[in-house]
């Protein structure tokens, strides 16, 4: 039999990574935590694979997600697994689009492996097109810190590392002026219990994550809730938040 390919090798391995131990891969998971959780499967039934388009690697790493048409504009959020940042914002009037991918590290075009694994300066991130004269980015700010632990350096509920720190990337300075605002706000209201470190930073470049983590919630729902009940996140969000705060 022939070797696979290089590229096909490299998604294959990708994939196999994300399917066992979840958004986090093995270099982000703690003891007890994702990696427990995610390989166990689940009792519900067989874990769908994604379509074999999807299970493709991108050549030469991820894309460089292009800017939005003109009219909209653009909101870049890193809370952790980007598999858990989709759906808050998806359900949203005036939101066209949330894609799960890279930012903030000077690595062109980097690969999940590499990202998971902390071998880059990138964070999971979600980029947010939305229409402007619909929603607010006031209001994507909101939803942001309802959804994240802003008060954790380096570490997102069970995962941690730099890759899982929780971040604001601004695309403009009226964007810096609502973030750094609706951040004092929170701050002087103490209503994380524990000071906010969660960094405002000047957005770079953004690179789309593979196919088969777009929409991860909804492609493959039980592996996505098994991975988000064990994470610790919604019942830290109802405990800041108020039960009945997360529904996602």
């Amino acid at each position: 039999m022939s070797p696979l390919p290089r590229s096909l090798t490299a998604a294959v391995v990708a994939l196999l990574t994300v399917l066992a131990y979840g958004c986090g891969g093995c270099g982000g998971a703690t003891s007890g935590s994702r990696g427990d959780e995610t390989s166990r499967g689940e009792s519900s039934g067989a874990l769908q694979m994604p379509p074999a388009e999807a299970r493709v690697a991108h050549e030469g790493g991820s894309p460089l997600e292009p800017p939005p048409r003109a009219g909209l504009a653009m909101a870049t959020f890193a809370g952790g697994c980007f598999w858990c940042m989709e759906a808050p914002f998806e359900r949203l009037p005036g939101v066209g689009a949330v894609i799960s991918g890279y930012t903030g590290g000077p690595e062109v075009g980097p690969t999940y492996e590499e990202v998971s694994s902390g071998d880059t300066g990138h964070a999971e991130a979600v980029r947010i097109v939305y229409d402007p004269a619909v929603i607010t980015y006031e209001q994507l700010l909101d939803v942001f810190w309802r959804n994240v632990d802003p008060t954790t350096v380096d570490q997102s509920f069970v995962d941690s590392g730099h890759q899982y720190r929780t971040a604001i990337y601004v695309h403009s300075a009226e964007q810096r002026a609502a973030a750094e605002a609706s951040k004092r706000t929170l701050s002087a209201a103490n209503r994380y219990g524990a000071p906010i470190v969660a960094t405002i930073e000047d957005a770079g470049p953004f690179y789309r994550a593979e196919a088969y983590h777009q929409d991860f919630y909804r492609t493959t729902p039980g592996r996505y809730q098994s991975y988000r009940r064990g994470s610790g996140r919604d019942a830290y969000i109802e405990r800041i938040w108020g039960p009945g705060a997360t529904g996602h």
